[in-house]
């Protein structure tokens, strides 16, 4: 046993070095033989190979880690709509998917996502980080990553040596490996909305040039309206990605390129009604606008006014949505010295782009907007002009939405990053075998962007709705084209992170025992300019009304439409004094381990236990909203401030099927118990956090198949509490926001050979969790199911035609919420209560057509 053990474990350390190569080739084969939906998982679960983020690469059943796998099968049979909704998949990952094609809140068993973004999780692309930062406000990574035919695989390490193998990722790792074109080999397809307006194309081809080379080449391009109807082309753009591999006896050398072009409106809270009581509510849709199909995105409003930081006016196109232009270059060597291995993975990527989004901040009824003796006006649309005669009436609800727009221009989130390994295997008579790797990792983060925010109100309808004009009783106008306020938050940011870390692991195998440690050590030093957290020499800490930090945001008068009037709206524009900026100069210092053991107990059944400590820094959330936590040079007065901790264990169990047993079951559980530190900044409300989290729990991911008949399940129980709030500590005992006690991925396929017929569904959904720390207001748990079928089409070898039906249950599931009460929210004539929150998309139904050449 110790021979055949130890022999796996080598050969795969010294071949699967190459593993992403290995896993497109399998991918792209079982694509190209067999289109049954996750046909390449059908009792693999525990046989799959982990390569990201762990000390020594085997197999599910024989490491000390909680991994899943999706491969392109499984991503088409679910019909994501998005990266988020691809994520939600994977047991213990809770991917709120309500926020668009991308701009997602990822979560991971229990760890928190207060404010947004994915901050205690790492989105990778072959092996390297999109960005260094899960949570850059504005800046997610899967604002940066797309998936399409390209991908091979997605692999999720949760908890464990994420901590250190992986810098700013301890919850967990997804890692989207692309195809290398081992066989030649592609596909193209088509797909259509039946009952929403998107249409996307997607190719791929890769194979072999001569015995030393291969390539591969893809991507995709996709334009629309998306799931909600906003009144134009909301989701246009596209990538095209590739990959040139030179083999050598002894390893390999290969060059990534990817471009990404793209814009993808984003959905931001908007209102939504909700009725019965705070413990037991349904949500559901506003007379005259479903949140879960339509927005209050409008073609009335597709330029934006602004006022740049230098004092000029400019505008900005609302189409552009969250918009992402990415180039970027990577470079990967992995080579076999006998006993050694010496791997160096490296990319940069250029990234810039843009935010803007509809953010609802108060919703008001129409009727009491207008001062006494004041009136309401359409301010554009087809009745720009005319006075709302029937304020109460207006759109069957009788409401304006105060809506706050985030304009970002993101001038620069650049990322370089490389990672050098060198890992040895020493095999002993006596003593088992060894495996010893260490490494260094240099990345460099730059987060440099410019947001402009202003207030407009609107109408409250789903049909292209209306900005709208409030006069006073003198018929003079207390808005301009609708806004109420330009320029009303306006920082500025300009940090360069540069982030060093060496790290070192060793594995020791022994008969059926496999134990392996992992430390890292890690240096982040954020230097720049700001508009934010600008100490106050002056600051009097016995005088309430003295603030700690000071802005160079400076509020003035300013003409924004260039009319000669400064309006009540434009009484308080604000710009940013360049001459006042915060100079930040701050450095993190900081250990990570890990320490597993895994143990065959026979050969069917493994059991493992993990410990591990990491953290997680950040960069703009740093210096915004933290009052008194730098010193007049920029540096940290107390440097736990700038990172958070995570400390996790974890114990489980794992079990495949023998021939006693029809068919191939496999069963991977975990139980877990995590803690957490916290500190961040909301933008939407204003709130700084700084507290400790504890959460515990059991995750259990299965696959089960026999004949046609497949079954891929996950779920995930959880408890949390918050154990220390600095800020409010009314909330400690209270469950954090949005964390349910359950959530679960079902999904039963079928394959009919002689038909060539695969029939499915999937199944995703969540228990109740809480809209708010204050642990009032109940969000209602929902289950999606999505149904997939897909025919191989006899008498045309490789034509395949695909139906996905997503939520086809149509239900209206509800991520997160502003208000944390009821009596938060506004009263609705009809009855219920407005309040404003993120549903998941509605019904949505695709046709495409696909082509294996």
């Amino acid at each position: 046993m110790h021979r055949r053990i130890s022999r796996h474990f080598m050969s795969t350390v010294a071949a699967c070095v190459l593993a992403p190569a290995a896993m497109a080739q399998d991918a792209q084969e079982g694509d190209q033989a067999d289109q049954q939906a996750g046909s390449a998982a059908r009792g693999m679960l525990l046989e799959e190979v982990v390569v990201t983020a762990v000390p020594i690469q085997g197999t599910k059943f024989e490491t000390s880690v909680s991994t899943s796998s999706l491969n392109i099968d499984q991503i088409e049979s679910f019909g994501a709509r998005s990266t988020a909704e691809i994520f939600r998949n994977i047991p213990g990952i809770r991917s709120e998917s309500s926020g668009g094609d991308n701009n997602a809140n990822i979560q991971v068993r229990g760890l928190p996502v207060t404010t947004g973004g994915s901050k205690f999780v790492g989105l990778q692309e072959d092996g390297l980080p999109v960005l260094q930062f899960g949570d850059i406000t504005f800046g997610n990574p899967d604002n940066y990553l797309r998936a399409d035919y390209t991908v091979a695989n997605v692999q999720a390490i949760r908890g464990g040596s994420a901590s250190t193998f992986a810098s700013n990722a301890p919850g967990a790792v997804i890692n989207l490996i692309s195809r290398t074109g081992e066989d030649a080999g592609g596909s193209a397809a088509v797909t259509r909305g039946v009952d929403f307006d998107t249409t996307r194309v997607d190719f791929e081809y890769g194979g072999p040039i001569g015995d030393d080379w291969n390539f591969h080449i893809g991507g995709f391009y996709r334009a629309g309206e998306g799931p909600r109807d906003p009144g134009f082309t909301a989701n246009d753009g596209g990538q095209v990605k590739a990959n040139f591999t030179r083999k050598f006896e002894n390893g390999y050398a290969r060059v990534y390129v990817k471009h990404l072009n793209d814009r993808a409106i984003p959905y931001l809270p908007a209102p939504v009604l909700f009725t019965g009581s705070d413990a037991d509510p349904d949500a559901g849709a506003v007379p005259g606008f479903d949140f879960s199909e339509e927005t209050l995105s409008s073609p009335f409003f597709r330029t934006n006014p602004i006022v740049n930081n230098d004092g000029t006016r400019d505008a900005t196109d609302v189409a552009d949505g969250s918009r992402a232009l990415s180039t970027g270059v990577g470079l990967e060597l992995s080579f076999d010295f006998g006993d050694w291995t010496v791997e160096n993975r490296g990319r940069f990527t250029a990234n810039e782009g843009g935010f803007i989004g509809s953010f609802t901040a108060g919703v008001s009824n129409a009727a009491d907007l207008a001062p006494a003796g004041g009136s309401l006006v359409f301010a554009n649309g087809p009745n720009a002009g005319q006075t709302i005669a029937d304020p109460a009436g207006l759109n069957g609800n009788g409401l304006v939405a105060n809506v706050l727009v985030f304009d970002v221009d993101i001038n620069d989130l650049s990322h370089f990053v490389n990672e050098f390994k060198v890992s040895r295997i020493v095999e002993t008579s006596d003593m088992g075998g060894f495996t010893v790797s260490a490494g260094y990792y240099k990345s460099i983060q730059d987060v440099d962007t410019d947001w402009f925010f202003s207030t407009f109100n609107q109408e409250v309808s789903g049909d292209d709705p209306a900005l709208i004009d409030v006069l006073d009783a003198g018929g003079l106008a207390q808005t301009v084209n609708g806004f109420s306020a330009f320029g009303t938050f306006n920082p500025s940011f300009d940090l360069k992170n540069d982030r060093d870390a060496v790290f070192a692991s060793i594995a020791w195998e022994y008969d059926r025992l496999v134990v392996d440690g992992s430390v890292r050590y890690e240096t982040v030093a954020t230097t720049g300019t700001s508009s934010e957290s600008i100490p106050n020499p002056d600051f009097d800490p016995t005088d309430p009304n003295s603030p700690p930090t000071l802005t160079a945001r400076i509020a003035q008068p300013f003409d924004v439409n260039n009319d000669g009037i400064i309006s009540p709206a434009e009484q308080a524009v604000q710009l940013v004094d360049n001459t006042a900026l915060f100079n930040a100069n701050f450095q993190v210092d900081y250990v990570s381990f890990s320490i597993g053991v895994n143990y065959l107990v026979t050969d069917d059944v493994a059991v493992f236990v993990r410990g591990s400590r990491g953290a997680t820094t950040n960069s703009d959330r740093t210096v915004l909203g933290n009052a008194g936590v730098f010193a007049p040079d920029g540096s940290l007065l107390d440097e736990d401030t700038g990172v958070d901790f995570t400390s996790q264990i974890e114990f489980g169990v794992k079990y495949r099927s023998g021939p006693e047993i029809p068919g191939s079951l496999n069963l991977f559980l975990t139980g877990f118990y995590a803690t957490s530190e916290e500190s961040n900044f909301e933008v939407t409300s204003g709130l700084a956090f700084s507290r400790d989290i504890r959460a515990w729990g059991l995750e259990l991911e299965s696959t089960y198949t026999i004949g046609g008949f497949n079954l891929n399940a996950g779920l995930t129980v959880t408890n949390a509490e918050i154990t220390a709030d600095a800020i409010n500590p009314q909330f400690v005992g209270n469950t954090p926001r949005r964390q349910a006690d359950v959530t679960y991925q079902v999904t039963p396929s079928y394959y009919q050979a002689t038909w060539g017929l695969t029939v499915g569904a999937n199944v995703v959904g969540t228990t109740s969790s809480f809209a708010q720390d204050g642990n009032q207001l109940v969000l209602p748990g929902f289950a999606q199911v999505n149904l997939f079928a897909n025919w191989e089409i006899p008498g045309v070898e490789g034509l395949s035609f695909n139906v996905n039906v997503n939520n086809v249950n149509d239900a209206f599931g509800v991520t997160e919420a502003e208000e944390g009460s009821l009596a938060d929210g506004l009263a609705f004539a009809g009855g219920g209560t407005i309040i404003r929150a993120r549903p998941i998309n509605g019904r949505t139904t695709t046709v495409s057509l696909k082509y294996l050449f």
